[in-house]
């Protein structure tokens, strides 16, 4: 598992996530980057879950985006609805948090398209953590890259499979 948080402050959307790969209970990676950016269509994205399954659904998500010319909401839910009915795909064990300057999303395997109450979203094994962090540190002056790496450091120190390498996007 990993560590992903998506926080919306002061008209900026910024996704981050820890670098940590684990099999078990052994670290394999400390430098993963599991957070991208379209570039074309101004998204954010993060990943929990296996690295191959994550790297799949980035690039059906990619695909969905510009099949219906940049709206996150309608790619969102064709992705879920994939996720949920193809074959290959509902075996993909992960989740995911986007986000665009208008909408943030959690998409699961099972169907869902989560839209969060507030301007956090946390995922992952860490994310409960993270988002308690980003929830209390968004009453703050920090900018929202300040917030999301200060959550996911926080999370570091209580999540087993989290660690302090962080990688960081916005929009």
């Amino acid at each position: 598992m990993t560590t992903i948080v998506l926080v919306r402050k002061n008209n900026e959307v910024v996704v981050a996530g820890d670098g940590q790969v684990s099999m078990g209970n052994t670290v394999v990676k400390s430098t993963a980057s599991k957070v991208r950016k379209i570039e074309k269509r101004d998204v954010v994205a993060g990943f929990a879950g296996s690295t191959a399954d994550a790297l799949t659904l980035f690039e059906r998500l990619e695909a969905k985006i510009e099949k219906h010319a940049g709206n996150l909401s309608r790619a969102a839910v064709e992705l879920a609805k994939d996720w949920r009915t193809d074959k290959y795909l509902r075996r993909l064990e992960a989740l995911m948090a986007i986000g665009d300057k208008e909408n943030s999303y959690i998409i699961s395997g099972t169907g869902d398209v989560l839209e969060p109450e507030g301007d956090v979203i946390g995922i992952g094994s860490g994310g409960n953590y993270a988002l308690a962090a980003g929830k209390v540190l968004m009453d703050t002056d920090m900018s929202a890259e300040e917030v999301a790496k200060k959550a996911i450091k926080v999370a570091s120190e209580i999540c087993v499979f989290t660690n302090d390498n962080i990688k960081v996007h916005k929009i």
